[in-house]
């Protein structure tokens, strides 16, 4: 792609995860509501590139969405405890503020950054927690509607409708990438639903630069990574992205150790989403810290 990308929420942990594994690969600008520092911008990023703005201001975003060629939209309040003001605010006005001046300033691809929190209703009492282990054959796929668990679930399904309006009316490629709960090195540890639900930061650059990279329409995905523990179909993905993800946690132990260390498996039990964030990242730099902070969603 010779136009530059533009990725918002750069700062936080999905946009960290993505610039870390493909930042020496696009011409980037970046957009966050904070200075970035030095430590997370790609060489080669000019102060001209870095836009500090909110999104859901419509002038500094058509400033910085001019003659890119693709936008990667991870910007927005990512607690899956946020109030509804917060969401409307951040995640439903802010993802409409940025595909419009996309669209309007005729942005060929989009890639909204979902999340498993969009279908968190289809994980019922019924089907949890036979629901995270390998044989289990249910599986969502992105065919299904919308089921959200939370009101930041029902601001995500929101922007994937957003999604589906401005391809439709404008014919821009958009891709709504549910993204699982994404963290470095390891799997969430003792943890069903994480280990069932898991990106590592490898497979996470590797699936946003496939939808910089790949030819679509209208797509809802997972963003998984190759886990026998899964509830999501990756089958849309590796079809319309070429999405080809390496990592797998079943190559861990239950409690987050690589098996070729020489430690044995165990299945382990059930246990409630844990109330602290498994990545090792700090908390999202643009809202306050929460107790039950979003290790499984962007």
């Amino acid at each position: 792609m010779d136009e530059p990308v533009l990725l918002t929420g750069a700062g936080g942990r999905v946009g960290q995860a993505i610039l870390r594994g493909i930042g020496d690969d696009y011409e980037w600008r970046l957009l966050d509501r904070e200075p970035l520092p030095a430590a997370k911008v790609p060489a080669g990023v000019t102060d001209a590139d870095r836009y500090v703005a909110d999104i859901t201001d419509e002038r500094a975003v058509r400033e910085a969405v001019a003659d890119v060629g693709a936008v990667i939209h991870l910007a927005g309040d990512p607690r899956k405890t946020a109030p509804w003001d917060s969401v409307l605010r951040n995640n439903i006005d802010g993802a409409q503020v940025v595909m419009r001046a996309a669209a309007e300033a005729g942005v060929e691809r989009f890639a909204f950054a979902s999340s498993n929190h969009a279908v968190g209703g289809y994980e019922t009492e019924d089907r949890t927690p036979d629901l995270y282990r390998p044989d289990d054959d249910y599986r969502l796929d992105g065919t299904e509607l919308p089921r959200p668990g939370n009101l930041y679930g029902v601001s995500k399904a929101a922007g994937e409708s957003l999604g589906r309006f401005y391809h439709d009316e404008f014919g821009m490629s958009v891709v709504c990438v549910r993204i699982g709960n994404l963290t470095r090195d390891h799997p969430p540890r003792e943890y069903e639903r994480g280990q069932a639900m898991w990106l590592s930061h490898r497979d996470c650059a590797h699936l946003f630069d496939r939808c910089l990279r790949a030819d679509y329409d209208y797509e809802v995905v997972y963003g998984i990574s190759n886990n026998d523990r899964r509830y999501y179909s990756l089958e849309r993905a590796r079809e319309a992205l070429g999405y080809d993800p390496a990592d797998n946690s079943a190559d861990y132990t239950f409690e987050g150790k690589p098996k070729d260390d020489g430690d044995s498996d165990t299945d382990g039990e059930y246990v409630d989403d844990p109330d602290v964030t498994t990545d090792d990242t700090p908390a999202e730099p643009n809202f306050p810290t929460d107790p039950d902070a979003p290790s499984d969603g962007a």
